[in-house]
């Protein structure tokens, strides 16, 4: 199982490095004197992202002279070309994405925190799910089944791998399916996957519709686990340092903003996705600490390499 495995992701992160080399790379956007540095900052419209929304609508950034520019993006994988380019200063992206990148020999690094796990088992913003009814259980029962993940080879199968070993089964076992966040819980209902991992609103309906959540994974592959970061390109870090420390300080403050405004939020929320009121209001949110957890950095590139989803030990010059 492994040698597919590090077959398939070899070919994600040479898509990554071709785009690279297509693209170019000057991320340093020339500044007009007496104006705001202009940013442009790749995000994904998920409950992750809310803190730098909720900044820029609380001024943390433009009393720093930043004027910010939001994109939406597919995924972390794709955001990372697109940073490295100059496409955008910053962005957003998965853990574990960020560590396949650097070790490709992306010129990526970490700037802060972007979103953590609640770290408490049953209470999670995020789960593994079997439909009601399911003779499944357990995580190890997953063995020999398909369980549905939003992009394959990332942070949410490396973790739903994490809850079928500590459950005591074989993680290289699980099949995965890739299936948007939205088109999982009919699949699931329909028979057409065994297991599915989803993160909120979809964890939401999940329970709504009676699916038994059976593992809190993010919870089982790190205690405190740094799911997301946000993060710019080596040359920009070098050519620009006030505007990354800059950005990376407006960052915190909206890290530390959302973490004690839940209420505004879930308000946020409703400006850039279609999540109703209603279900906002429902919501389990992530954790936003400013500060990453390396502990949990490392464990996720721990596991990452005994799955052979890196070839050696975790690089953690990524982080700041």
């Amino acid at each position: 199982m492994r040698r597919p495995l590090v077959a398939l992701f070899s070919a994600a992160a040479l898509l990554i490095t071709t785009t690279l080399s297509a693209c170019g790379s000057s991320p340093d956007k020339p500044s007009t004197p007496g104006q705001p540095d202009a940013v442009d900052v790749g995000v994904i419209a998920i409950v992750d992202v809310a803190p730098i929304y909720l900044g820029k609508q609380q001024g943390f950034f433009s009393k720093r002279n930043i004027n910010l520019n939001l994109t939406t993006a597919q995924g972390g994988a794709a955001i990372v070309p697109g940073v490295v380019s100059g496409q955008y200063q910053f962005g957003f992206s998965n853990t574990l994405s960020l560590l396949v990148a650097t070790e490709k020999g992306v010129p990526v690094k970490a700037v802060c925190n972007g979103n953590t796990s609640t770290g408490k088992d049953g209470e999670d913003f995020g789960g593994l799910f079997v439909k009601a009814g399911s003779p499944i259980t357990s995580p190890k029962d997953l063995v020999g089944k398909t369980v549905a993940t939003n992009t394959l080879k990332n942070i949410v199968e490396l973790s739903v791998r994490a809850s079928v070993k500590k459950a005591g089964g074989d993680p290289a076992g699980v099949k995965f399916t890739e299936l948007p966040f939205p088109d999982m819980l009919p699949a699931l209902q329909a028979g057409r996957v065994d297991g599915v991992f989803v993160v909120e609103p979809f964890q939401a309906a999940a329970v709504a519709a009676g699916a038994k959540k059976i593992a809190s994974s993010f919870v089982d592959l790190a205690g405190n686990l740094t799911i997301s970061m946000y993060f710019t390109s080596k040359q920009l870090a070098t050519s620009n340092p006030d505007l990354v420390a800059r950005f990376t300080e407006a960052m915190k403050e909206s890290l530390a903003y959302a973490e004690s405004h839940p209420d505004d939020v879930r308000t946020v929320l409703g400006t850039y996705t279609q999540i109703s009121a209603e279900v906002r209001a429902k919501l389990t949110l992530p954790k936003f600490p400013a500060d990453i957890d390396k502990a949990s950095v490392q464990s996720v590139g721990d596991q990452a390499q005994s799955l052979g989803l890196l070839t050696k030990a975790p690089d953690l010059n990524l982080l700041p």
